[in-house]
Formats: structure tokens, C-alpha cells, sequence
């Protein structure tokens, strides 16, 4: 089971960091989220020595977990932030990050999106076809400005991944492909209103080898090479998390020194995410029901896939542990409560005896749960809580029915407005 010193047993109690997960789920109930700060201060920092002697300028991928308060620590750190809709571009101002800090990427920016960046000033573009090109062009020379672009490469690099996070093949809905791309730099003077002056290849998520990250950076660098100013290079994120014992990645170290020798002189830019906050966060889960059926034991927690939906989208598999440490002794099917055969968040997880009111931790949580949870079967979606040291506070509170109608009732005061956690 992947734990670390941030999320560890203490005399027999699972605890983040100096707090035990007992005392966060006594107070705000459950499910929620539990996030530790010290351990996402560690991942940042670990990305940023590797990726030191490249002088290379780390952008946090907001799409992974784009709480505000972790966005406030990971600015503090100097990192930018990495945006894929123009939500995450208001979410980073509202948190204090400057304009000039954030990268804007993402296939399918609307034309009020490309205006909104415009007028907010962000600092980069990264643009994923011709036709956006061509209307960012227009936009800003409606706007007098004149943004930085890099250009998406598809590479046509098929990266060792679940085909969903897969991005850099010749399938794939994203980027520019290479004769594409090379057309648009022999003609950069028919958008005289951008400077295209970089160039972005991502190929996926969870990236198992390093050799099509290199591949790719050296498909790129090709094109750029006519061009003496085209020196800037974001080579996208990808780096790997370890969800279970015996995971075996590459560490950002070998990214880092394995694109070495190929990056000098040039500005590197990185837009990680997972491996920054997936092992700092987990969901925390009470136990409402176990029964026996086919063969097989259920346990029914009050989490589901609305609050993580990765096992079902992706077949992903998280580790889970019991609050209280003690011997597993059996197979579990743990399945949440949606009407859905889906929802089911772990097929084999080796659980104690259990019995209602038990907690358990569903781990390596903190990317790509919160920010893909869902309000199905009107579900209130949970609590963040950021854990610092030995404190602890909420950072996002958890739902309310009433939350649920505010948008098609403004007006309403009707209906309980306490929160949905009871066990």
C-alpha cells in the first residue's frame, strides 16, 4: 500500500501528516477529501530540482485539482498555473496567481474563452489548429494585442498509457500535425497579430516510459530548428504517480535527465499535475452496509463514483485502507450507493472485518477526484480539507440540497439546507 510520511499509520490510526483522519471525519462527516500540504509542497519542489538544470518554468495543471487554497500554495512556490478553459483562468486570478503566470491550452477554446485570455493577458496560448489560430489572430487584433503562442505538435507518438489519457497519437482529437505545424511557421506572417514563438507537445498522463517524451521533443525541436527565435518549448506534463504497491515509473529525474543533453538553450516549460497532488490527497469513506451475495463481499460506503470517478471511467484501482490498522483477512467488492453498476471503487481491495460505521481511505486520491466530481442522483458533492502539520481546516465546505436548486430557484428558501453527512 503506497503510503509516505504524509500518510501514514500512528499507533494503530491512519493520519495525514501529525492529524489523525478520525478527527477530520468526527467533525465534518463523511465522504470528504483530505489534502496534505506538506506532501504537495514535497512533490513541487521535487519536480522543480529535477527540472533546475533546465532552468525549465513548472505551470500546475489546474484540471487535476484546482482548489483555491492549493492553488494559493503552489503559486507561493513559484510555480504558474496551466488552464484548459477560461473557468480556470478566472479560478487562478481569483487566487491571486498574475495573468503572465498562466498558460492557456486546451482543443476546444470558444471564441469568448480566446477573448476572455486576451483581455486578462495571460501569458501564453497554446494553440491546437489552424482555425483557432486564425481566429485568435483576428480577436486580438480587435483588442490591439499581440499574445505569445506556441503551437500544439501531434506528434503522432503513441504513448505506454490507458488509451483515454492517451493524447499524442495520430488519433488523437489533440494538437497540430507535423506538416500543419510546419506550414504555419513558413507562413507566420499571415497571423501578423500573434507571435508564435514556441512550440507544446503533451502525449498523455502517466507516462511509462521516457523514450516517446523524447521522441516527441525531438520532433518538435526539427521543426523549430529553421527558426531562431522559435526557442521555447513546453513538453507538457505526464509524469507518472505510483497508485499501487510494486507500480513501477520512471521518477520526473529520469524525464529530466533524459532530455538533458537535447534542451540546452532552450526555455523549457512543464504543466504537471497528478504527480504533484495525486499521493498528497484521499477520500475518506464510511462504511453503511456489508452483505455477502454471489459469492463475493460487498461493502457499501456512502462515497461513490460523484465523488471519485475514476474507477469507473478509467478501470483505475486505488488503494484502500482501513482508519484503524488490523489484519486483512478478505476480498472486497467496495461499491458506493449510485443506481449504477458502475459505481464500484475497488473490484479486490483486502479489507479487514468490517461492520457499518467503519471508516476507510480511499488513496492517492488528490488528482482528478474533486474537480471530476458530480452532483448525479443529487448528490451533495464533499468537503476539502488541507491538513497543515498538526491543524487542519476547510477549504471548500461541503453542499447542500439547497445548493442543488440555487441555480433553478434563486429565490427559494424552501427545502433542508444542512448538509448531507450523516452515517
Amino acid at each position: 500500500m503506497p503510503l509516505h510520511e504524509s500518510i501514514h499509520y500512528r499507533d494503530g490510526t491512519l493520519c495525514c501528516d501529525d492529524v489523525p483522519l478520525d478527527a477530520i471525519a468526527d467533525a465534518v462527516g463523511t465522504p470528504v477529501y483530505v489534502y496534505s500540504a506538506a506532501r504537495i509542497r514535497a512533490n513541487a519542489a521535487r519536480l522543480q530540482a529535477a527540472f533546475a538544470p533546465l532552468g525549465a518554468a513548472v505551470h500546475y495543471s489546474l484540471k487535476a485539482n484546482a482548489n483555491l487554497a492549493i492553488i494559493r500554495l503552489l503559486a507561493a512556490l513559484g510555480l504558474g498555473m496551466d488552464a484548459v478553459s477560461a473557468g480556470e483562468i478566472h479560478r487562478a486570478l481569483r487566487a491571486g496567481v498574475a495573468a503572465e503566470r498562466i498558460v492557456f491550452a486546451g482543443v476546444g477554446k470558444t471564441p469568448a474563452e480566446l477573448a476572455y485570455a486576451l483581455e486578462a493577458g495571460v501569458g501564453w496560448i497554446n494553440v491546437e489548429s489552424q482555425a483557432e489560430l486564425h481566429l485568435l489572430d483576428r480577436l486580438a487584433a480587435q483588442r490591439g494585442a499581440r499574445p505569445r503562442v506556441a503551437l500544439r505538435l501531434n506528434p503522432g507518438v503513441s504513448a505506454r498509457t490507458h488509451h483515454h489519457i492517451a493524447t499524442g497519437h495520430a488519433g488523437a482529437k489533440f494538437g497540430i500535425a507535423t506538416s500543419t505545424v510546419a506550414a504555419i511557421l513558413a507562413q507566420r506572417g499571415a497571423t501578423p497579430h500573434v507571435r508564435i514563438e514556441g512550440l507544446h507537445v503533451h502525449i498523455g498522463s502517466q507516462l511509462g516510459s521516457v523514450d516517446e517524451t523524447l521522441t516527441a521533443v525531438r520532433e518538435a525541436q526539427t521543426l523549430a530548428e529553421p527558426y531562431p527565435d522559435l526557442r521555447t518549448l513546453n513538453i507538457g506534463g505526464g509524469f507518472p504517480v505510483a497508485y499501487q504497491d510494486g507500480d513501477e515509473y520512471p521518477p520526473p529525474e529520469a524525464f529530466a535527465e533524459a532530455l538533458r543533453p537535447y534542451l540546452a538553450g532552450w526555455q523549457v516549460k512543464l504543466e504537471p499535475g497528478r504527480s504533484i497532488v495525486a499521493d498528497a490527497g484521499l477520500l475518506l469513506v464510511s462504511v453503511l452496509y456489508v452483505k455477502h451475495q454471489g459469492g463475493s463481499r460487498f461493502v457499501i460506503v456512502d462515497g461513490s463514483m460523484t465523488e471519485l470517478i475514476r474507477p469507473a471511467l478509467y478501470s483505475a484501482q486505488h488503494p484502500i485502507a482501513p482508519l484503524r490498522a488490523a489484519p486483512a483477512t478478505e476480498s472486497a467488492i467496495v461499491a458506493g450507493p449510485v443506481c449504477e453498476s458502475a459505481d464500484i471503487l475497488h473490484r479486490d481491495a483486502m479489507l479487514p472485518a468490517l461492520s457499518a460505521g467503519d471508516r476507510l481511505a480511499i488513496l492517492v486520491a488528490g488528482a482528478y477526484g474533486m474537480s471530476m466530481a458530480s452532483n448525479y442522483n443529487q448528490r451533495v458533492r464533499p468537503p476539502e480539507v488541507l491538513v497543515e502539520g498538526a491543524s487542519w481546516r476547510v477549504v471548500r465546505r461541503r453542499e447542500t440540497w439547497d445548493d442543488l436548486l440555487r441555480l433553478e430557484e434563486p429565490d427559494t428558501e424552501r427545502g433542508a439546507s444542512r448538509p448531507v453527512s450523516d452515517v
